[in-house]
């Protein structure tokens, strides 16, 4: 069987009766044309059965249609479900991804950013946090962060100080004597500190007894769980005969605490309340589903991608026009009650 000779420019142009510079206006500034010439271009192309050749499209144009995303890792939901969420935006804006996972060191974050740049990505969406957002603000491309310190760049984030609240105002309706929050050391310029200082101006409204468990976890299930072990047996040791309401940072290790209990008392014991934070599939899908904070993920990404295309966008213009000062989106939080409160 003979090989279909691919449409060129040349085709559609002596197909149309058009020169081959105003079909090359047609991909790559079609607003340059009347909409009576794009329309019969298009149906040119739909006629000679025309199929893109994206490499020479990127080669004539310099859009990549790339955007660079880096995690700090898969181990957490989390970033694994805000990943997922990210990559189905492709059906809306077509922009494709280059992901990698940093695992939280500086010095490889900074090498995947220059990769990510050598590839010619368009755009850069960033949840680790080891590289300052001074230092992003000077790449070549937008950037977008989620959840992390964004002084110098735009960010969408959700309002954690609300989640905080929301989280230990559920543990009090459920007359717990004790009220526990179990974070990683967190600066106040992180958004996720918005937790703690939603925790303990609550308690420390309502005069409950309360106490904010600083733990730094690592970057694997076997090493969460063995600082999660510890956590637990301290809680045990120290509040043996209460009524606990454990506000846990995030569904990842709420699902551990959890595994760890069940494994220890064949069940969730009567004296323990538990409320995660992201509503990640984890706390849904938690041998018993676990109450959460829903960080509206789906949103987050989506916002995420129409604030970065909106600059790409932008700079694409003949005179593009900076933004004066960074964008910050914050999205609302929603309180998913369950089994384990």
């Amino acid at each position: 069987m003979s090989r279909k000779k691919s449409v060129t420019f040349d085709d559609i142009a002596k197909y149309t009766n058009f020169s081959k510079t105003t079909i090359s206006r047609y991909f790559n500034n079609p607003d340059s044309l009347t909409l009576e010439n794009q329309e019969i271009i298009s149906n040119a192309l739909t006629e000679l059965n025309y199929k893109e050749n994206k490499v020479a499209r990127i080669l004539a144009s310099g859009n990549t249609e790339f955007i660079g995303v880096i995690l700090p890792n898969l181990v957490n939901h989390y970033y694994s479900e805000m990943l997922n969420q990210i990559l189905l935006t492709y059906e809306e804006f077509g922009y494709k991804f280059l992901v990698f996972t940093g695992n939280e060191d500086s010095e490889t974050e900074k090498r995947y950013v220059n990769e990510l740049l050598a590839y010619k990505i368009e755009g850069l969406i960033i949840l680790s946090f080891t590289i300052p957002s001074q230092e992003l603000a000077r790449l070549p491309i937008p950037v977008v962060t989620i959840e992390r310190e964004d002084r110098y760049v735009c960010s969408v984030n959700t309002d954690n100080y609300m989640g905080g609240v929301q989280a230990v105002s559920l543990l009090a309706k459920r007359n717990c004597d004790i009220f526990l929050h179990i974070n990683s050391p967190t600066l106040p310029d992180i958004p996720a500190y918005g937790r703690i200082k939603g925790f303990l101006d609550f308690c420390a409204e309502k005069h409950l007894p309360h106490r904010v468990i600083y733990k730094t976890f690592g970057n694997s299930y076997e090493r969460i769980r063995k600082d999660l072990q510890e956590v637990l047996e301290d809680i045990e040791k120290n509040y043996a005969g209460q009524k606990k309401g454990i506000f846990v940072s995030g569904d990842t290790h709420a699902n551990i605490l959890l595994n760890l209990l069940v494994k220890k008392y064949g069940k969730l014991p009567d004296d323990f309340c538990i409320i995660g934070f992201d509503n990640s599939p984890v706390s849904s899908e938690a041998v018993i589903p676990i109450s959460t904070v829903g960080q509206q993920i789906d949103k987050i990404a989506h916002e995420t991608v129409s604030l970065l295309v909106e600059q790409m966008n932008e700079r694409k213009k003949r005179k593009p026009a900076p933004l004066p000062e960074p964008i910050h989106k914050i999205i609302t939080p929603v309180l998913i009650q369950r089994e384990t409160t």
